[in-house]
């Protein structure tokens, strides 16, 4: 059924117009296109306005006197936000920028993607921790809060670097990206003070990429010395680094597909949120800029890489222990020394992550998800899923998909269940844990 909006004066139903004001030369803007475009093929059609343009670009000439019935948006400066109000139809921010916009927005969680990247370097046994970003822009500063506060929680210290070029909080995501790429060499002095081996995360792959280029230029080994996390997941930028640069997966095509279905609720008269609707990322892509294992007992580091190898085929710390020359108390006790966890509780991380991939790229059963992990009964793992990750595997998946099912989540359904997604509930029963 043919899905429009009414005119003026009660004349024929139409096709809803939409101006798609999103930057096609980024992979995120591409990726929040495509979510959009999926959004209309199966709740459509509409008819799209669009044209290449940059992130930063002002908005096209025609818009000052298009008419249409809703706009989506990375607005990343004030013409463009006076030229949306001047059209004076719904619509729906992407970037969350200009805190005067008065505009819903729907954007990436940086609280979530800040965790993903902590505890990527985290459970590769680092000791000493930094951040690099662009400081003043909104994004890179509260990942840099977010990560400086994971680090401290753990009694350690983050060390930040510190630009001097500042173009002030509001300046657009191009100038601070301007100033920040050009002080390579300051970058580069900074690296070269830091303790070492240490996990280093970057606001985005772009400061990542050049935080690689400063490491080679100053001869210090990437990822034995410096360990080096992007976010964004930019896969022609993060493959081209040396070495190719690891990534949180920003999920962008969500982050689309919810904005077109929020403009979609607000043509059809529906009241905006008062709060920024939030979507977490897909997860990590490993790339060989942080593939390192940074602890010091080789014993541990053995067993550590038996488990990262071996975890999903069925194996127990019982393995784990025919793996290393240790009694299990000397096991138990050293692992916990260096990674703060247990051989078990590092099985059982392992396990989870694979089942989130599984449940992510595939269209699995739970009973094959559950196979592939090295467990018999797909009715444990069901079980610890939603005690460990807050949301059973079928909410998970239906989360971190865009489609029929992901569109029927409410805005704060999406924002609660991607919050409790990144955290760990309390301990599951003993007899659960046996049997993971």
């Amino acid at each position: 059924m043919l899905r429009t909006i009414p005119t003026n004066g009660g004349l024929p139903w139409r096709r809803p117009r939409v101006a798609l004001l999103i930057e096609s030369s980024r992979a995120y803007g591409r990726g929040t296109l495509m979510g959009v475009s999926k959004y209309i093929r199966q709740h459509g059609p509409w008819s799209i306005f669009f044209q290449d343009q940059g992130l930063g670009d002002r908005s096209p000439p025609w818009l000052e006197n298009w008419e249409g019935d809703g706009i989506l948006a990375r607005v990343e400066n004030l013409p463009m936000a006076a030229a949306i109000r001047r059209v004076g139809v719904p619509a729906v921010d992407l970037r969350y920028l200009l805190p005067n916009l008065n505009l819903p927005s729907v954007r990436t969680d940086d609280a979530a993607a800040t965790a993903l990247a902590w505890e990527h370097l985290r459970e590769r046994g680092f000791r000493h921790f930094a951040y690099c970003g662009f400081n003043g822009a909104d994004y890179s500063d509260i990942r840099r809060d977010q990560f400086a506060q994971k680090v401290s929680q753990t009694g350690l210290c983050c060390h930040v670097y510190v630009d001097p070029n500042q173009p002030g909080h509001h300046a657009s995501t191009r100038k601070h990206e301007e100033l920040g790429l050009s002080d390579g060499d300051r970058v580069a002095q900074w690296i070269k003070e830091l303790p070492k081996p240490i996990g280093l995360m970057a606001c985005n792959d772009m400061r990542g990429q050049q935080i690689l280029n400063a490491c080679r230029s100053i001869g210090v080994a990437v990822p034995d010395e410096v360990a080096v996390i992007g976010v964004d997941n930019d896969e022609v930028l993060c493959e081209m680094s040396d070495p190719p640069l690891s990534s949180v997966v920003a999920n962008t095509e969500r982050i689309g597909y919810e904005a077109a279905a929020l403009l979609d609720r607000l043509m059809s008269g529906s009241r905006a949120p008062t709060e920024p609707i939030v979507v977490g990322p897909l997860g990590i892509v490993t790339r060989h800029s942080s593939d390192v294992l940074a602890v010091d007992d080789r014993h541990i580091a053995a067993a550590v890489r038996f488990i990262r190898e071996r975890a999903c085929e069925g194996v127990d710390v019982g393995d784990v222990l025919r793996a290393v020359p240790l009694s299990r108390s000397a096991l138990e006790r050293r692992f916990a020394k260096a990674l703060n966890r247990s051989p078990k509780e590092e099985i059982l991380r392992v396990r989870l992550n694979r089942v989130k991939q599984l449940l992510t790229e595939t269209d699995f059963p739970l009973s094959r998800v559950a196979e592939k992990i090295g467990l018999e009964h797909p009715e444990y793992l069901n079980v610890i899923f939603k005690i460990k990750i807050g949301m059973t595997p079928a909410q998970f998946r239906a989360t971190s998909r865009v489609g029929p099912a992901a569109g029927r989540l409410a805005p704060r359904a999406l924002t609660r269940v991607r919050a409790v997604q990144t955290g760990m509930a309390s301990p599951p029963p003993a007899n659960v844990i046996a049997a993971l």
